[in-house]
């Protein structure tokens, strides 16, 4: 059975995923089932956090994992007393840092967001809806903004790679999948090709590949071991006959993976 955990938080959730997935992914030997549970920003509401995991440890037999980025003491203090393990982001850091500079913390939640100016934080907005208006190969009308574009087939990891991109560094990152159609005589399409030198291939084992779409649509050719082993064998050949760069997503995490696309392509990351 897989762990429960939850990602709690004040705001949006994204850092306590960021940090708890980090770390979680050390434990390669555990699958965990995870959630977030974003703006828990009353007591009241925690407290129907503690409902959440009461059943989910109920269900289980196991204690819940939650990982909480929540500001306000007495919010988060509710969720400590849920009897679930409780791994707070604030609270492990806060305290040495106020010991440290000798002053005590103004528990103002959301205040992350001021440490960017409002130019910085709009263009990591913009490059957030870039990567979702340019997923998947919706349109390919505007590459020429692109920082990069990733290619690859069906479920290789390009659109959470894309959205992570531009999340953490503001990066402008359009995909483009390959599918069944494309392999009889596979190439890059014209618009593609105007933009080589921003394209960079992704790849991934056929049998994780197989696994993953089975999940998705079971019993298809689209997820059957063959059609994943023959479409990947396709697609690495172009990226070989094409001198394109590629990384293999099977084992590595999407933090990852884009620091090694910007370390390849030599992109500049936005500073926030």
């Amino acid at each position: 059975m897989k762990r429960k955990v939850f990602f709690v938080s004040d705001r949006t959730g994204i850092t306590a995923e960021m940090f708890g997935q980090s770390l979680l992914s050390q434990f390669e030997e555990t699958q965990f089932d995870e959630m977030t549970l974003p703006f828990i920003d009353s007591v009241d509401k925690a407290r129907e956090v503690c409902r959440i995991l009461a059943k989910a440890e109920k269900d289980t037999q196991q204690k819940p994992i939650v990982f909480d980025t929540i500001v306000l003491p007495e919010i988060r203090q509710v969720v400590q007393s849920s009897g679930a393990l409780v791994l707070d982001f604030f609270h492990t850091f806060i305290g040495p840092l106020e010991d440290e500079l000798k002053q005590s913390s103004g528990f103002r939640v959301g205040k992350t967001h001021s440490l960017s100016d409002s130019k910085a934080y709009d263009a990591r907005i913009e490059a957030v809806n870039f990567a979702l208006n340019n997923d998947d190969g919706i349109t390919m009308r505007h590459y020429d903004k692109a920082d990069v574009i990733l290619v690859g087939v069906s479920r290789c990891g390009k659109t959470p790679t894309s959205l992570y991109m531009a999340m953490q560094f503001g990066i402008k990152a359009a995909n483009y999948p390959f599918t069944e159609d494309d392999m009889d005589n596979l190439s890059l399409p014209l618009e593609l090709k105007k933009f080589k030198n921003k394209i960079f291939g992704l790849t991934i084992n056929p049998n994780r590949l197989h696994e993953i779409r089975t999940e998705r649509k079971a019993n298809s050719k689209y997820a059957s071991l063959k059609q994943c082993q023959f479409e990947v064998r396709e697609v690495e050949s172009m990226y070989r006959r094409l001198k394109i760069e590629s990384l293999n997503t099977t084992s590595r995490s999407v933090e990852e993976l884009a620091a090694k696309i910007l370390a390849s392509t030599g992109i500049k990351r936005s500073v926030f």
